[in-house]
């Protein structure tokens, strides 16, 4: 069986512009009331969330795939010719997550709870 995507995500350059977007849209319903005004979205399915980028970092959508070793996975994916652009670190309480690429550059998390 293979590793499932548990979340998505979508960097942007105006996260609260995309909150109305999705919610009009989708009807999902988007939560920012946290200190990085980071949007947890309820889709009804699979959850994700809408971000503004610091400057300089990539925006688009990419998931984010359970795996059960991170820095294995991104050994892995280095490997097969992607990049880890963010290594792991820790998310209090949560699990450890990490950033990287495929070889065409799509973005990529590898979370282990």
């Amino acid at each position: 069986m293979g590793r499932p995507v548990v979340f998505f995500d979508i960097a942007t350059t105006d996260a609260a512009q995309l909150f109305g977007f999705y919610k009009e849209l989708f009807d999902w319903k988007i939560d920012a009331d946290n200190p990085m005004g980071y949007g947890m979205a309820d889709t009804g399915g699979l959850p994700g969330g809408i971000g503004t980028a610091q400057e300089g970092a990539a925006k688009g959508v990419s998931i984010v795939v359970d795996v059960d070793d991170v820095p294995a996975y991104l050994a892995r994916a280095e490997a097969l010719g992607g990049k880890t652009v963010v290594p792991p670190y820790d998310i209090e309480g949560t699990g450890t997550l990490a950033e990287c690429t495929d070889p065409q550059g799509n973005r990529i998390g590898l979370w282990k709870r």
